[in-house]
């Protein structure tokens, strides 16, 4: 009997550079920020750390990890950074992530808006669709 061996490649290391191909990037990227998502949360639940995290995509959107919760953590950080910074001013820092936060806020409800003026229009048009449809049933049964 003759053994036939199989020669396998196996695992191995992937060299460290930028992906070339669009559709190769977004995949790999939605994978390893999940799996650095996944990652911070179990640090979170074993160890108790309170971690902040924050990662924009190649297509420049922002994802974000925090607990208990992004600000929090990234208060904390600011303020043990600054030692010497005067109460006036992380007021003044929590003031402009307020407006930040804000400016987001202004910016879904700008968006929820014109969505919404969006099915008026449609629902307006439906109901003079409706309004012909009725006027040709009612001449039809005439």
């Amino acid at each position: 009997m003759s053994s036939i061996s199989r020669v396998s490649k196996g695992r191995r290391k992937i060299e460290m550079k930028k992906m070339t191909k669009e559709s190769n990037l977004q995949v790999t990227f939605s994978k390893r920020r999940s799996g650095l998502f996944k990652k911070a949360s179990e640090l979170c639940t074993l160890c108790g750390a309170e971690v902040g995290l924050i990662v924009f995509s190649p297509r420049d959107k922002v994802f974000s990890f925090g607990h208990p919760s992004i600000d929090t953590v990234v208060n904390r950080y600011l303020t043990r950074t600054l030692p010497y910074a005067s109460r006036d001013t992380i007021q003044l820092m929590e003031a402009n992530m307020r407006e930040l936060n804000l400016r987001g806020l202004n910016v879904q409800l700008t968006k929820f808006t014109n969505q919404l003026d969006m099915e008026n229009k449609r629902a307006e048009e439906l109901k003079q669709l409706q309004k012909v449809v009725e006027a040709l049933i009612s001449l039809e049964k005439t």
